[in-house]
């Protein structure tokens, strides 16, 4: 029973009643339990095989399901019954451990070249906060690696004695953090979340003599789980599963310090700007993101690739040996571009494969531009995508332009917040979370006349999804009585949409349910889709609120094309991406 004041005379009571179970709960259970008050094990392996399609599914598996329900909802019905009732199958399909809407283990070809993948990448890895004052820890580094991401940026600066390695972020007020405790934090939590490589991007700021001690150090806390190749200029990269439980370093080859030191100075040259995304969930992802261009246009071209400088082309040396190992040996992905401009950098090699950085603002620029070169660097070549540097308060930006051209490693403040970060999370729940999703086909092949994908063509829709919303529970045990309103209980609804290419993305809503924390919608909605294969599925419940801006109350991201077909118990995270313990949407997934 909730109890709310309305004034001080008197208060409201309002009970949390449990919603009975939608009406295709009771026709499915109607038609496979043949029209009887209970369900055996068979007929739910039967239902789980034809209504949800998990074709896979054995006997034994539906009985550990009955099992798993009845031990649950009736502690000593489970030694007098092994069926269940009406309840007992809505119970089960509102089930986010029984009932997932996507599956938790790894479904894809894992011995492509790392070329061929998105890869779940951090910026500025070792940031509590902010990129201006924020400390500097590898806190959050453990925090990425046990969520899976693949990529940790460490930029590296000597100590006030210039005779140790600090990480912070530099010509800022960010407190620093020793690189041994990062990197001794990164070996002990590399693979709790996933068993595929970890990759160290080293933005280096030190002298050749620090660079040295990083080998040293690197190689010694490492040992025999650092990997780097017999050759320096690698034609093709290993596979993620050739280099499991492996680390490996990327960063551009070392050159003369003050040689270096002076490229920085100029490139870091850039006027300030008040960053926009100050919304509390952050912009519509839909929203144009040359919606900042008035302010980037002031950047140069020259500072937005400064990051990567001109590399050494010494291939063909063979490494030494791993006792003493020089700095640039243990390199595996080389960053680096060539001189001229951009359309010079998205040059592909015939016998070389590296690393390019752009900044967000230079690749909407080399898009729109240089579409074709971009999805043709990124079939062989690493793109990766940094934030713009006046991002400070650690915001994001739209990461399906990355995406869509086949950027592998698109960098995202790990830290931050909003709606941009829900994507990067919904991107990789996919392939069991391991950090690593293979690019779709049409983003590695070549056409007969030579053309490649262009995410911006009129292109024909591939197939349509039909979403169904029931309802929704699980608030009143998350939340506090309070939380939404202090009046009554809380009025929900549910945005429902797709991020994707430009032709696919929408969001529509249910709605809104006065007064009930468990509301029921039935309400469902279809999007064409063109690209399946980059459509995430974005998912968010608000509270209404008359007088104010509506509430928070849950959202995820799902990859479309992992998405399970069938009536599916959909959790739903805060706006960190932490999952609500109990909040949680009973849906339903068609294609057609």
């Amino acid at each position: 029973m909730g109890s709310y004041r309305v004034c001080m005379c008197f208060r409201r009571k309002f009970r949390v009643v449990e919603a009975e179970p939608p009406e295709d709960v009771k026709e499915a259970f109607k038609k496979y339990a043949d029209g009887g008050a209970h369900m055996t094990a068979e007929q739910l392996r039967r239902f789980l095989a034809e209504f949800q399609g998990d074709g896979s599914v054995s006997l034994s598996d539906a009985e550990r399901i009955v099992e798993q329900v009845l031990q649950k909802r009736h502690h000593l019905a489970k030694f007098t019954r092994h069926t269940l009732s009406l309840e007992d199958f809505h119970h089960s399909l509102f089930s986010t451990d029984l009932n997932a809407p996507i599956g938790s283990k790894v479904q894809q070809d894992m011995k492509a070249p790392l070329s061929h993948y998105f890869i779940y990448t951090g910026h500025n890895s070792y940031l509590t906060g902010n990129q201006l004052s924020s400390d500097c820890s590898d806190v959050p580094i453990i925090k990425a690696l046990k969520r899976g991401v693949r990529v940790i940026e460490l930029d590296i600066w000597p100590d006030s004695t210039k005779e140790d390695v600090h990480v912070l972020h530099g010509r800022t007020l960010t407190t620093p953090v020793e690189l041994i405790k990062c990197l001794k934090s990164i070996k002990e939590h590399a693979f709790s979340a996933s068993p595929y490589p970890v990759i160290i991007t080293l933005e280096d700021h030190l002298t050749p003599d620090l660079q040295a001690k990083v080998a040293l150090m690197i190689t010694q806390t490492f040992g025999d789980i650092l990997f780097y190749p017999k050759s320096e200029c690698l034609q093709e990269f290993p596979s993620p599963e050739e280099l499991k439980y492996r680390i490996i370093i990327s960063t551009k080859p070392p050159k003369e310090y003050l040689e270096a030191k002076e490229a920085e100075d100029k490139g870091n040259n850039i006027p300030k700007e008040k960053d926009s995304d100050d919304d509390a969930w952050g912009e519509e992802p839909s929203s144009v993101t040359a919606d900042h261009e008035k302010n980037d246009k002031s950047e140069s071209e020259g500072s937005e690739v400064n990051e990567d400088d001109e590399e050494n082309n010494d291939c063909g040396h063979e490494y030494r040996p791993i006792e003493a190992p020089a700095y640039k040996h243990l390199i595996t992905i080389r960053a680096g571009k060539p001189k001229g401009g951009l359309k010079d950098a998205l040059k592909v090699e015939a016998n070389k494969v590296r690393r390019l950085s752009l900044s967000e603002q230079l690749l909407e620029k080399a898009t729109a531009s240089y579409g074709n070169d971009v999805v043709r660097f990124t079939q062989k070549n690493f793109l990766r995508i940094y934030p713009k540097g006046t991002r400070f308060n650690s915001s994001n930006y739209k990461p399906l332009i990355g995406w869509m051209h086949g950027a592998q490693m698109v960098a995202f403040n790990m830290q931050g917040y909003g709606r941009y970060l829900w994507l990067m999370q919904g991107m990789f729940r996919a392939n069991g979370g391991c950090g690593y999703v293979k690019k779709p086909d049409f983003l590695m092949n070549v056409g007969p006349n030579n053309q490649l994908f262009n995410p911006r063509a009129k292109l024909q829709v591939k197939k349509t999804l039909k979403v169904k919303v029931y309802m929704g529970d699980g608030w009143h045990l998350d939340f506090k009585q309070t939380h939404f309103d202090s009046y009554s209980p809380p009025d929900f609804y549910t945005r429902v949409g797709i991020a994707g290419v430009p032709q696919d993305e929408v969001m529509k809503k249910t709605k809104i349910k006065e007064d009930n924390w468990t509301p029921v919608w039935n309400e469902e909605f279809q999007f064409p889709l063109t690209v399946p294969e980059l459509a995430l599925l974005r998912v968010e419940v608000h509270e209404y609120d008359m007088s104010e801006k509506d509430d928070f109350a849950g959202q995820t991201c799902l990859p479309i094309s992992e998405l399970k077909p069938g009536i599916r118990a959909v959790p739903l995270f805060n706006r960190k991406g932490e999952v609500l313990s109990s909040t949680r949407l009973l849906m339903n997934f068609e294609f057609v």
